[in-house]
């Protein structure tokens, strides 16, 4: 008897668009709010980015990264950066064995699938820097060899904006290697209920853990799909022009050219790309439209355009610039 292959592609996707939705669904029941953030980690983990999130003290950054973590199969581990942390605190060293006679390098906490980075402005430029290679390339080199990073590797860092003291501007070439950057609000009244709710259930009852992990190999079959969702050539175009815009914005309108010193990277254009596909896929959609490229845009563009002292001193803020530059560039 010859037994029939019933899966599809179609089935598959429901079966993976599920496990989504389970994570989502476990997000959401330890984070109040904060919709924009969730949906961020998710496009960020479908399109095998890396994420910062920025708000002030106390709106669940850590809890939701934390969270995130506790439904993927995988390591996690979160470090607390400081002032005084040094590159191999984070990559590792080289040991001397005195039974072999030789060195041998011990892995530091880098090498696991979620790091979770919190504070990251806190730490000197050399400490950040240690995280160029690895985010950018997946590998570490230390001394003459390379070692490459988990196949499943995601960076979450956080920072708040109103920390002066201690603390220390993270590099054009570091924010860049973040595929989105994330702005997370205080929480509206109807939502700050539900946080005292939750957490009066939670003193009372541990948080229940999620009810099944995403597995690393459907994951990355999610990834492979994702990829394959087509894109218009005419929204390439439209992806295209919104980068150049920002680059050559006197080309566009009079308020961009005034606002803008430096426009966004070519890794602006692969990130519009890659995380309008995976929220097409998040939808539910068989192809990238054009409100997918502008819901995410916002995202991807904050922290890649540098702003004008003028756009400063007019309260002008990266959001600001990234509405305008959507309202000037024509859809194709």
């Amino acid at each position: 008897m010859t037994l029939l292959n019933t899966s599809s592609p179609d089935n598959d996707r429901r079966l993976d668009a599920a496990l989504l939705d389970g994570v989502r669904a476990h997000l959401a029941s330890r984070v109040i709010g904060q919709r924009d953030l969730i949906d961020s980690m998710l496009i960020c983990l479908l399109s095998d980015g890396h994420l910062l999130v920025e708000g002030m003290p106390g709106l669940a950054k850590t809890t939701a990264v934390k969270t995130l973590a506790e439904a993927i199969e995988g390591d996690f581990h979160r470090i607390q950066f400081t002032p005084d942390l040094l590159p191999s605190d984070l990559i590792g060293t080289d040991i001397y064995r005195h039974e072999k006679g030789e060195f041998e390098f011990r892995a530091g906490p880098l090498f696991h699938n979620v790091l979770l980075a919190d504070e990251v402005n806190r730490s000197p430029a050399k400490v950040q820097s240690a995280l160029l290679e690895a985010m950018g390339e997946h590998q570490v080199t230390v001394g003459l060899k390379t070692y490459p990073m988990p196949k499943l590797f995601m960076v979450l860092a956080t920072q708040n904006p109103i920390e002066q003291e201690g603390t220390y501007h993270l590099p054009e070439a570091q924010l860049d290697r973040f595929l989105m950057h994330v702005w997370v609000d205080y929480p509206n009244a109807e939502e700050e209920l539900a946080i005292l709710e939750l957490d009066s259930q939670q003193q009372l009852n541990e948080p229940a853990p999620p009810a099944n992990r995403l597995p690393q190999q459907q994951l990355f079959a999610v990834r492979e799909d994702i990829a394959r969702l087509y894109l218009d050539p005419k929204l390439n175009n439209y992806i295209v022009d919104l980068v150049q815009a920002s680059r050559r914005p006197k080309s566009y309108d009079k308020d961009l050219s005034r606002w803008c010193r430096f426009g966004a990277s070519p890794r602006a254009t692969i990130a519009l790309a890659r995380c309008a596909r995976a929220r097409a896929w998040l939808d539910g959609d068989d192809f990238v439209a054009p409100h997918h490229i502008q819901s995410v845009a916002p995202d991807v563009l904050r922290h890649r355009v540098l702003l004008t002292f003028e756009a400063e001193a007019e309260g002008v803020t990266s959001n600001d610039f990234a509405k305008r530059l959507l309202e000037v560039v024509a859809i194709p």
